[in-house]
């Protein structure tokens, strides 16, 4: 009986796959990542006095806000969704849809101002996307947005954006 617990134990402990054992495409995603210089660069001090305190975690910390909080999850307004770090344009309105997860999801982003990297934050590839300009976390694209459009679901923290309306 001791031995077939030993052997299981073994089994299960030589079956898990740790950080040591990332795969070199991993591992160049992650360093790419950190080389990359962007436009807006600030220091996290700077970035910690311009930034709320959720902002600061979502924005430079990559945290995922609650869903259903955004006060821009029920926006119908016309407009653009712009960075809360840099004001960069991000989305327009007319791509803004409901898609029922709780975060403003939109399916186009404005062309060159969103970036995209790869993470395993959560022990599975997924694309995330962050602000060309400042590089400010901004969420995930999944591939389950409305079919008739792109089929992309840019599911975005709405702390990460400010709306400025047409009118403006």
């Amino acid at each position: 009986m001791g031995k077939k617990l030993f052997w299981i134990v073994v089994l299960i402990f030589s079956g898990c796959k740790g950080i040591s054992q990332k795969n070199q495409n991993q591992m160049e995603e992650t360093k790419n990542k950190e080389e990359v210089v962007y436009e807006v660069t600030k220091t996290d001090a700077e970035w910690r006095a311009e930034l709320t305190e959720d902002e600061y975690y979502v924005l430079r910390k990559a945290a995922t806000e609650r869903p259903f909080t955004s006060e821009l999850l029920e926006n119908k307004d016309k407009g653009t969704y712009v960075c809360a770090g840099c004001a960069t344009p991000l989305f327009r309105s007319e791509n803004k849809y409901r898609s029922g997860t709780g975060w403003p999801s939109f399916d186009l982003e404005i062309e060159g101002n969103v970036a995209y990297d790869v993470d395993y934050d959560i022990g599975y590839k997924r694309t995330e996307e962050h602000c060309a300009t400042c590089g400010g976390h901004l969420g995930h694209v999944f591939d389950d947005g409305p079919r008739r459009t792109t089929g992309k679901r840019h599911c975005i923290n709405g702390i990460a954006l400010d709306f400025i309306p047409d009118s403006k």
